[in-house]
Protein backbone atom coordinates (compact mmCIF):
# COMPACT_ATOMS: atom_id res chain seq x y z
CA UNK A 1 0.00 0.00 0.00
CA UNK A 2 1.18 3.18 -1.48
CA UNK A 3 1.98 5.78 1.20
CA UNK A 4 -0.62 8.42 -0.68
CA UNK A 5 -3.26 5.48 -0.80
CA UNK A 6 -2.49 5.26 2.92
CA UNK A 7 -2.61 8.96 3.71
CA UNK A 8 -6.59 8.48 1.83
CA UNK A 9 -7.31 5.41 3.81
CA UNK A 10 -6.66 7.97 6.83
CA UNK A 11 -8.74 10.54 6.06
CA UNK A 12 -11.05 8.53 5.14
CA UNK A 13 -11.83 6.38 8.56
CA UNK A 14 -11.76 9.78 10.41
CA UNK A 15 -14.75 11.34 7.82
CA UNK A 16 -16.47 8.06 8.91
CA UNK A 17 -15.93 8.10 12.39
CA UNK A 18 -16.93 11.92 12.64
CA UNK A 19 -20.09 11.23 10.97
CA UNK A 20 -20.93 8.46 13.23
CA UNK A 21 -19.63 11.07 16.21
CA UNK A 22 -17.49 8.35 17.28
CA UNK A 23 -14.29 9.03 19.33
CA UNK A 24 -11.43 6.80 18.43
CA UNK A 25 -11.59 4.58 21.45
CA UNK A 26 -15.24 3.49 20.76
CA UNK A 27 -14.07 2.73 17.00
CA UNK A 28 -11.60 0.42 18.42
CA UNK A 29 -13.92 -1.10 20.47
CA UNK A 30 -16.75 -1.24 17.57
CA UNK A 31 -14.10 -2.95 15.79
CA UNK A 32 -12.26 -5.09 18.27
CA UNK A 33 -9.16 -3.91 18.22
CA UNK A 34 -6.26 -1.95 19.98
CA UNK A 35 -6.81 2.04 20.67
CA UNK A 36 -3.59 2.81 19.98
CA UNK A 37 -4.30 1.09 16.09
CA UNK A 38 -6.84 3.41 15.77
CA UNK A 39 -4.78 6.57 16.71
CA UNK A 40 -2.05 5.28 14.10
CA UNK A 41 -4.47 4.70 11.52
CA UNK A 42 -5.56 7.52 11.58
CA UNK A 43 -2.19 9.71 11.47
CA UNK A 44 -1.92 11.11 8.41
CA UNK A 45 2.03 12.17 9.26
CA UNK A 46 3.23 8.32 8.86
CA UNK A 47 0.23 5.94 8.82
CA UNK A 48 0.78 2.09 9.18
CA UNK A 49 0.51 -0.41 6.31
CA UNK A 50 -3.41 -1.91 6.46
CA UNK A 51 -3.95 -5.88 6.39
CA UNK A 52 -6.92 -6.76 4.95
CA UNK A 53 -8.53 -8.45 8.15
CA UNK A 54 -8.19 -4.93 9.29
CA UNK A 55 -10.24 -3.01 6.64
CA UNK A 56 -12.62 -5.56 7.30
CA UNK A 57 -12.95 -5.24 10.65
CA UNK A 58 -13.08 -1.27 10.66
CA UNK A 59 -16.10 -1.92 7.96
CA UNK A 60 -17.95 -4.59 9.75
CA UNK A 61 -17.82 -1.93 12.50
CA UNK A 62 -19.33 0.88 10.30
CA UNK A 63 -22.33 -1.52 9.00
CA UNK A 64 -20.86 -0.79 5.57
CA UNK A 65 -19.08 -3.29 2.70
CA UNK A 66 -15.32 -2.91 2.72
CA UNK A 67 -15.23 -1.37 -0.86
CA UNK A 68 -17.49 1.70 1.07
CA UNK A 69 -14.81 2.18 3.63
CA UNK A 70 -12.29 2.23 0.29
CA UNK A 71 -14.16 4.80 -1.61
CA UNK A 72 -11.99 7.42 -1.75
Amino acid sequence: MSNVIRIKFAKRLRELRFKRKWTQEELAEYADMAYRHVQRLESTKNPPPVKIDTIEKIAKAFRISPSKLLAF
